[in-house]
């Protein structure tokens, strides 16, 4: 753990970085703000930020710190957290994770876990806003470990400074900040933080473009400078995205959870726009976290310009005369069952009578056929059979997309056009 040195820095303004936590969520105030502490120097400096700039504004600050067990402290760090919270009137949580073995890609693991962690907590506790702690240094090496894997113009902007998912509002407002300044701040205030040894692990990318950063100093490419790049390229990426919003304004049709793309309208649009569109159809469909690789989409695209139907990631693109219709590839959501009270696929939420032993499941085509007047819902077949149905045991009790409704309603949790806005 560092310890504070109280006023080593002198008394440097804090009104550009009180600033920044004070627009972090928009213009207007939230009452409650949710702030994600690991307890390092980045997320310790927002948590303080965040709490004088609601305390000023009338409203409060709810910490939540993840304990990802993998390595030894990460209980005690924890509840380090957990007792400055308490000293300075902070509500705070942490919350668990065990993952046991952990096979593959460990951080990239680590960082789904704590993202769904916290929106479970979020969720629970009616934080609508949860705000992170990244910085410049962050959004530097991101941008090289980015640029190593090839990646376009979103994998080198993959850092947002905010976005929406999962119903809530999320938060970098530190992104044009160094570590450094941070920790200044820290100091003047007496605060302390722990330090990371993992950020040490050069077996750790993340830690391989840290040093990388270090030996590019000398050519005047540093972690501000490459940031601001960032930056630069995420105001070009903002005009795709502008544009390809524009595009599905005019030739996209939701239908019963399906997206379908005017097919003369499609022949106009440049390369660019038209893999927008495929990458936010894929996504809406099956609610990954990212979408296929460029290989991927390009053999999808090949289907597109030949004129017949092809599967990828879950999701079947059909191909008549005046359209490209993408669905939920039936096979993707045959086993897929929970509680009328939970999101279906990720992506359906169910409102009506909810009773223990009700499922919900797709429809299907057995269930289609239970359904006489489908055909007057105007939707089509292949979107329907892949829409969720109630069902007890084998008796379907509604079929809200086909007809059968009674006081069952489904909707998707978020628009297609949502999906271009975000990576």
């Amino acid at each position: 753990m560092t310890r504070p040195s109280t006023g080593a820095d002198g008394t440097t303004d804090d009104g550009p970085l009180l600033a920044l936590a004070r627009d972090a969520f928009g213009p207007r105030p939230t009452n409650l703000a949710g702030v994600a502490v690991s307890g390092g120097g980045d997320s310790m400096a927002l948590l303080d930020l965040l709490s004088r700039v609601q305390r000023d504004l009338g409203g409060t600050v709810r910490a939540v710190t993840v304990d990802h067990g993998l390595r030894p402290g990460s209980a005690d760090e924890a509840r380090w957290v957990a007792r400055h919270c308490a000293q300075r009137g902070i509500a705070h949580d942490t919350v668990v994770w065990r993952p046991g073995e952990v096979r593959g890609n460990v951080s990239q693991q680590a960082r789904r876990a704590r993202y769904a962690l916290i929106v479970d907590w979020a969720r629970g506790n009616g934080v609508a806003h949860v705000a992170v702690g990244h910085t410049a240094d962050d959004r530097a090496e991101t941008f090289l470990m980015e640029l190593s894997r090839e990646a376009g113009i979103d994998g080198l902007t993959a850092m947002r400074s905010s976005w929406h998912a999962e119903g809530i509002h999320w938060a970098r407002p530190l992104l044009s900040v160094g570590r450094a300044t941070l920790r200044a701040y820290l100091r003047r205030q007496g605060i302390g933080w722990i330090d990371d040894p993992t950020n040490e692990d050069a077996r750790f990318q993340r830690v391989r473009a840290r040093r990388a950063l270090i030996a590019l100093a000398p050519l005047g490419i540093t972690a501000g400078g490459l940031a601001r790049v960032a930056g630069h390229l995420a105001a070009a990426r903002a005009e795709l995205v502008s544009h390809a919003v524009r595009a599905a304004d005019e030739i996209a049709t939701e239908d019963a959870g399906g997206i379908a793309f005017d097919r003369a309208g499609w022949r106009d649009l440049g390369p660019e726009t038209a893999r927008r569109l495929v990458r936010g159809a894929l996504r809406w469909l099956n609610s990954a976290e990212h979408a296929p690789r460029g290989p991927e989409i390009a053999r999808l695209e090949r289907a597109i310009a030949e004129g017949r139907d092809a599967t990828l990631a879950g999701c079947h693109l059909r191909v008549t005369g005046t359209s490209l219709c993408f669905t939920r590839e039936p096979r993707a959501v045959s086993g897929a069952e929970t509680p009328t009270d939970t999101l279906w696929d990720r992506r359906w939420r169910i409102d009506g009578p909810h009773e223990s032993g009700l499922k919900v499941r797709a429809l299907g085509a057995g269930g289609l056929r239970r359904c006489a007047d489908w055909r007057t819902t105007g939707h089509s077949r292949a979107a329907l059979v892949v829409t969720p149905a109630i069902w007890q045991g084998e008796t379907l009790v509604a079929a809200p997309l086909a007809g059968i409704c009674g006081d069952w309603r489904a909707e998707i949790v978020a628009d297609f056009r949502s999906f271009l806005l975000s990576h």
